[in-house]
């Protein structure tokens, strides 16, 4: 048989051109040349004279030749796919680390199947969905964390159906159920052609394995089969390293176990300590001062008290701090000690009554241990505070007597003890011989209690009374002004119990004796206030002006006259002058300047320079309807008692 000469080369006589491309058909099989080139051995034997019956033989065998190279090619394929599968298999059972093997999975299928972008996404039981885990070739921040329901897109579908789904062009497939958020995801990524497989552990599919181009792609069913092999491996690894991950997770918890215990055996050993010393404090009669210096040498840090008013009441081992107010906000409502700012806070509660709050300080890495001792601190606390003011509130019963007897006048056959009154309130702190003011406080029925508390505190800390007499809050308190301690108390307390407290005010009463009707006026002065329509504010009966004379039992008239007239009278008495008489005579011919000129027997000009200098004396307002009814009501009784 002859042989085929290059073509470049002087081509000799050939004996059998079919022979000859025989022989070129072997050499091309052999040499694993491609399939474009075996066309040319029939070309050749018709160049070189070939029969018709050895032509029609040749071509057969370059049929045969073209089956048997494809049938090559895919086994030299599939060898090294599987020789790439076993590498694989062989890479992953070295990796331990459960995100290692995830990337080495994704970037395998990438490099096996020529794909732009592959990806792997995990089921959540929890959440009913699979989401993306890893990528490899990715570009799109929202096509890497896409969530992708089950039976939604093509991985959706995948995951629910545990079978392997391909598309040439995901966006214009109708098979499958696109959702906005995927279709934008993959749009923003550019994908086109994506084929997905399920990785199964036994019957269970644990995920979604893909292999997505930027170009329409048909993938071929041994693309289906390379990623499906991939994928039942990668399924074995991800189990692998999850058990791993589980084992190591269930050892490193054995030892901590151990741990957990000592340190439980150690923290109980020392709760068992402070209890007893706590018990110990509360039976021996020890005070909250003594408790926060326990506290704050069992825990090696600051202690500060504070009451529900933010007033402090102990402080060990801290600087000055202001109550914390978020910080008890937020141990209400969780009832457990919160960390503000590396200070530790502890809501002090008896039931969903705030008593006031502990902070320690110098502690922000605070142990559990430490913390449940910090909060059994917080509940001594709170007992201390509760037995602190049943003695608070024992106390008020004893004033709330002693007022009550000093505000009830003597009746008839009862003896006036003066001495028994006075030695009592002596023992209360109270100096019975200081001028003393009654002030009656009402609100809404709701905020009564907290009123009379709020009143009590007060009074005890000016060295009075309070308490509720005949259904109201009375207060007896050393004043000399009592209108304006009446209109400071209404604006304080109604902030504070965020509802409107009404204050009225009279006295002060220099003598004990005289309690009885100082009270009585300071019952006319809060009905003169809601009359007036002046609820939620502060006034003495001095204040409402000559309603505080008519409702007074022992009208100042002088007083009164001196208040609303007073820089007028002295004025006339150091200058000579009639700015009185001119007033008078203003107002008793209706405000009109001629006719009270007539009656001054003056020029006009004098009545107004009068009226000009008595403007600056009582101020631009002296003629304003209210102003003007004082003035005139001044004016008759200044003439009835000069």
């Amino acid at each position: 048989m002859g042989r085929v000469n290059d073509a470049s080369s002087p081509r000799p006589s050939v004996d059998n051109p079919a022979a000859a491309a025989l022989r070129t058909l072997l050499d091309l099989l052999a040499g694993g040349a491609p399939a474009e080139r075996f066309a040319a051995a029939a070309g050749q034997a018709r160049a070189d004279g070939a029969a018709q019956t050895e032509l029609a033989l040749v071509e057969d065998a370059t049929r045969v030749a073209l089956d048997i190279s494809r049938t090559l090619g895919q086994h030299r394929r599939r060898e090294a796919e599987l020789t790439a599968l076993f590498d694989t298999a062989g890479d992953l059972a070295a990796l331990r680390d459960l995100d290692a093997v995830l990337r080495a999975i994704v970037r395998r299928a990438r490099t096996l199947l020529g794909t732009d972008v592959a990806y792997l996404t995990l089921n959540d039981p929890v959440a009913g969905d699979t989401f993306m885990r890893v990528t490899d070739g990715s570009v799109s921040a929202a096509f890497q964390q896409l969530r992708l329901g089950m039976g939604e897109g093509l991985g959706g579908l995948v995951a629910q159906t545990a079978r392997p789904y391909a598309t040439s062009d995901y966006g214009a497939d109708g098979r499958f159920k696109h959702t906005a958020a995927i279709d934008r995801g993959v749009g923003e990524e550019g994908l086109r052609g994506i084929l997905g497989v399920p990785l199964r552990v036994g019957t269970r599919v644990i995920g979604v394995l893909y292999a997505a181009d930027r170009a329409v792609r048909a993938f071929a069913p041994d693309a289906v089969a390379l990623l499906s092999s991939l994928a039942d491996h990668a399924a074995v690894a991800i189990d692998g390293a999850r058990l791993l991950e589980e084992t190591r997770a269930a050892l490193v918890e054995l030892g901590g176990a151990n741990e957990t215990v000592r340190a439980h055996s150690e923290a109980m050993r020392l709760a068992t300590e402070t209890h007893d010393r706590l018990t110990d404090l509360v039976l021996r009669g020890g005070d909250v001062g003594d408790l926060a210096r326990d506290v704050a040498a069992l825990l090696g840090g600051g202690i500060v008290v504070h009451d529900a008013d933010g007033t402090e009441l102990a402080r060990v081992g801290a600087d000055p701090l202001p109550a914390p107010d978020r910080g008890v906000a937020e141990s209400r409502t969780g009832g457990r000690a919160v960390s503000v700012d590396g200070t530790w806070v502890w809501a002090v509660l008896a039931g969903p009554e705030l008593l006031g709050s502990v902070a320690l300080t110098g502690r922000p890495g605070l142990s559990d241990s430490d913390r449940r001792l910090f909060e059994r601190a917080g509940l001594v606390t709170a007992l201390l505070l509760l037995l602190r003011r049943s003695i608070a509130e024992a106390e008020d019963r004893v004033r709330g007597e002693l007022l009550s007897d000093l505000l009830t006048a003597q009746g008839a056959g009862r003896v006036d003890d003066g001495a028994s009154r006075r030695i009592r309130a002596r023992r209360l702190g109270l100096d019975l011989s200081r001028p003393h003011a009654v002030l009656a406080l009402q609100c809404d029925a709701a905020a009564r209690g907290r009123l009379a508390s709020e009143a009590a505190r007060r009074a005890r800390d000016a060295h009075g009374l309070s308490g509720v007499h005949q259904g109201l809050v009375v207060m007896v308190v050393p004043a000399e002004r009592p209108g304006d301690l009446a209109r400071s108390l209404a604006a304080d307390l109604g902030l504070g119990l965020c509802a409107p407290v009404t204050v009225g005010a009279a006295g002060p009463a220099a003598h004990p004796g005289d309690l009885p009707a100082v009270y009585a006026e300071a019952l006319r002065c809060v009905e003169a206030l809601h009359t007036l329509g002046q609820s939620g504010r502060g006034a003495g009966l001095a204040d409402l002006g000559f309603l505080g004379v008519l409702l007074g039992d022992r009208a100042d008239v002088s007083g009164y006259v001196d208040r609303v007239l007073g820089p007028v009278i002295a004025y006339d008495a150091r200058r000579g002058t009639d700015l009185v008489r001119t007033l008078d005579a203003y107002f008793a011919h209706g405000a009109s300047l001629s006719k009270a000129k007539e009656a001054l027997h003056v020029h006009v000009n004098t009545v107004v320079q009068r009226l000009d200098r008595i403007g600056r004396l009582l101020g631009d307002d002296w003629n304003t309807p209210a102003a003007a009814l004082e003035l005139q009501l001044a004016l008759r009784l200044y003439r009835l008692t000069s």
